[in-house]
């Protein structure tokens, strides 16, 4: 199929200027003033509208099982969301239970994406250790295209990666030229915060943020962190929620550490409020970790996207209806952690930063999809309006607006946390893989025409440190030479 997006402005990460975008099989083949439309191209038209890279969500977690269920949201339903509101990419996580290979989880998680509408990658959770998780990290970088690896810092008694599993596998992941993830909250403190809250007979959702203060948040990112200068290993850390975990980010960044920052759409517009609510439903429908921040968190968020501390946006999409939620009626430790997201990630970004000036629309390109792209080495394959890019791309109207709502969403949830928000800035088509998949309202999508994406891994990191430590080893003169 050929594809000729007409008369629109195009918007990547570094530029803004008129022209005409021609698709055909699947990539992007020419940039240009007024192109010809070959015999067959469909034609749309982009007047009045932006031509941007289609957005890239790496951090959604479609049909997890987790805390007793699973999530809603299927691999098809799910990134058909997505492409509803112009994200074309996502990249799920594989999350091994304790003492389950790494292979034997990643060819499960691959088995369900196999009904993805668009295209998707992983990254690969570490949450045991032993010689088989060594081995497959390495399986995992040179024969599947994973160079991500993922550690919960909480979950006690679950899933959490402790500083011994840390240290291990942040050294083998800079080995293989890998980047290592963290959901950084301290588990210990988590815990035993948890017992104390329903100790005091505090059950209620309301216990969930004053089991996960911001100082929980804070520690771990800081000791993420300092093991990952100690390793000299790049780190990214996921959904940051709070000035505390931003703080030691934007230190860390300082002091020259290859450190990288998300933030997620609701936590840059949802404050702690929520958990409050009478209604158990409404509440506990905002249950997720970490928790929404008291008002304050939300600025700072927003000045570390602005100044760049902060380089992507994402959502955590992890879907809980109702009666999955009711699990933790009595108990707010019990209520399965997660909220939606994925269509609405883009609109909210555009409302809430580049309508009220917090962001450029070139920054907004950055920070929804080429910085992503960059950080997980898909780019400029994916992230980009460029020839030999693949032609993922989104036609947005600045003037058009709609109203949030889950009944009309595409979500496969029962609720949405940006519930009656109206945003101003709307995608009209979204095309995947050269092909129009949404366009006004229509959900054309098709099951199992996701591909998956390898992401190579970046050549081993040598530092400055282990450079000097070679000049004094007995094989100095290799090493040296290996590391230059």
């Amino acid at each position: 199929m050929s594809i000729l997006i007409r008369g629109g402005t195009v918007v990547t990460a570094d530029n803004t200027f008129r022209a005409d975008v021609y698709t055909e099989d699947g990539v992007i083949k020419a940039v240009g003033e007024d192109l010809d439309a070959p015999a067959g191209a469909e034609v749309v038209d982009a007047g009045g509208c932006y031509v941007m890279p289609g957005g890239i969500d790496p951090h959604t977690h479609m049909e997890l099982p987790f805390m007793g269920t699973v999530a809603s949201e299927d691999f098809f339903t799910g990134t058909t969301a997505g492409m509803a509101g112009g994200t074309t990419m996502i990249i799920d996580f594989v999350i091994p239970n304790p003492q389950e290979k790494l292979m034997d989880a990643y060819n499960k998680w691959r088995g369900w994406s196999e009904k993805a509408a668009g295209d998707y990658s992983f990254h690969v959770a570490v949450t045991w250790w032993d010689d088989s998780v060594h081995a497959d990290m390495k399986t995992l970088t040179e024969e599947h295209g994973v160079n991500s690896f993922k550690h919960f810092m909480a979950y006690k008694g679950a899933i959490m990666a402790d500083d011994e599993i840390l240290v291990n596998s942040f050294t083998r992941a800079r080995e293989l030229g890998a980047i290592c993830t963290v959901h950084a909250e301290n588990g210990e403190l988590v815990f035993r915060l948890q017992q104390d809250m329903l100790e005091r007979g505090i059950t209620g959702p309301e216990g969930h943020p004053q089991s996960r203060p911001p100082e929980v948040e804070g520690e771990a990112a800081n000791r993420a962190i300092r093991i990952a200068q100690v390793m000299d290993v790049p780190l990214y850390v996921v959904h940051t929620s709070c000035k505390d975990a931003l703080d030691a980010i934007i230190r860390a960044r300082n002091e020259g550490q290859r450190v990288f920052g998300e933030a997620l759409a609701g936590h840059l517009l949802i404050d702690d409020s929520v958990y409050r609510h009478p209604d158990f439903e409404f509440a506990a429908a905002h249950v997720m970790s970490p928790p929404f921040r008291p008002k304050g968190h939300q600025e700072a968020l927003w000045l570390g996207l602005q100044a760049g501390h902060l380089q992507t946006t994402a959502t955590d999409h992890c879907c809980f209806c109702a009666p999955q939620k009711a699990a933790g009626i009595d108990n707010f430790s019990l209520i399965p952690n997660g909220t939606g997201g994925v269509e609405d990630r883009m609109h909210v970004l555009w409302t809430h930063g580049v309508g009220t000036g917090r962001l450029t629309m070139n920054e907004f390109v950055a920070v929804t999809s080429t910085n992503a792209a960059k950080i997980f080495n898909i780019y400029p394959r994916k992230g980009s309006i460029s020839v030999g890019a693949d032609a993922d791309v989104v036609v947005w109207d600045p003037e058009k607006s709609r109203t949030i709502s889950a009944e009309t969403h595409h979500q496969n949830i029962d609720f949405n946390i940006f519930e009656g928000m109206t945003v101003k800035g709307v995608n009209t088509v979204t095309i995947s893989q050269g092909n129009i998949v949404y366009q006004e309202g229509d959900v054309r999508t098709e099951k199992g025409a996701g591909r998956y994406i390898d992401r190579p891994c970046f050549a081993p990191y040598y530092s400055a440190m282990e450079k000097q430590r070679a000049l004094h080893a007995p094989t100095s003169v290799s090493r040296v030479q290996a590391a230059e």
